[in-house]
């Protein structure tokens, strides 16, 4: 473990914070969320020195580690690891099906903060190419993601507590009926894998809110 203090800037109602927070509770490593107080500041030192104003951001002593997978990464390092991995993370698959699978994760998961801060934030008009086009995309993206995630979660080494994309996928799904974006009728495979996954107890810990203090992750 870490003697240094080891902070995560981010958002309770950010899927891409709560995928770094359900790691850190999976791994055991102490956490302390710090909640960056306004989306809308453009002060790098409010997302914890990010320079490109997003969240999260992990703070290790006086090192800064920008985005939820990298973190993911370094929270594995500090609670280091021995024979199989714990959380299994990207570069513990050699599977093309399970790569584009997290690839579209992610894509998903970008395309909802799109959707959110241009359509409902911004009021801006849905029927704009670039929201028109990004809610198609997330739509194929779960459609895909909903035909094949059984497979690729086969495809992922075991024994294993959890993987990145268990916990990426399960953040989506959840985050898109926290802020309804696309509906999730048609995806009834992804509906039932994360009423699954809700059951962890780091998933349980860390719900979907709207933070008002600041709140602290613990193992």
């Amino acid at each position: 473990m870490s003697p240094e203090p080891i902070r995560l800037f981010g958002r309770s109602s950010s899927h891409f914070t709560r995928v770094a927070a359900i790691v850190a509770l999976e791994l055991g490593v102490p956490c302390e969320l710090v909640v960056v107080p306004d989306l809308a500041s453009r002060d790098p030192a409010d997302y914890g020195g990010h320079p490109a104003l997003r969240v999260p951001t992990l703070a290790v002593g006086e090192s800064r580690v920008f985005g939820a997978e990298n973190i993911c990464r370094r929270l594995a390092a500090i609670a280091g690891r021995s024979g199989e991995p714990r959380v299994v993370l990207a570069e513990h698959v050699d599977a093309d099906l399970a790569w584009s699978a997290q690839e579209l994760v992610w894509h998903a998961m970008s395309a909802q903060v799109q959707l959110v801060v241009g359509v409902v934030f911004s009021k801006l008009p849905p029927d704009a190419l670039i929201f028109a086009k990004g809610a198609a995309g997330l739509r194929g993206a779960l459609a895909w993601l909903d035909a094949h995630a059984d497979e690729v979660i086969e495809l992922l080494p075991k024994p294993r507590d959890t993987s990145i994309f268990e916990v990426s996928l399960f953040c989506l799904v959840e985050h898109l009926g926290f802020r309804p974006t696309v509906p999730l009728e048609p995806y009834p495979r992804l509906r039932a894998f994360a009423a699954s996954f809700a059951t962890r107890a780091s998933a349980r810990a860390t719900p979907y809110r709207y933070d008002v203090p600041p709140t602290t992750v613990t193992p």
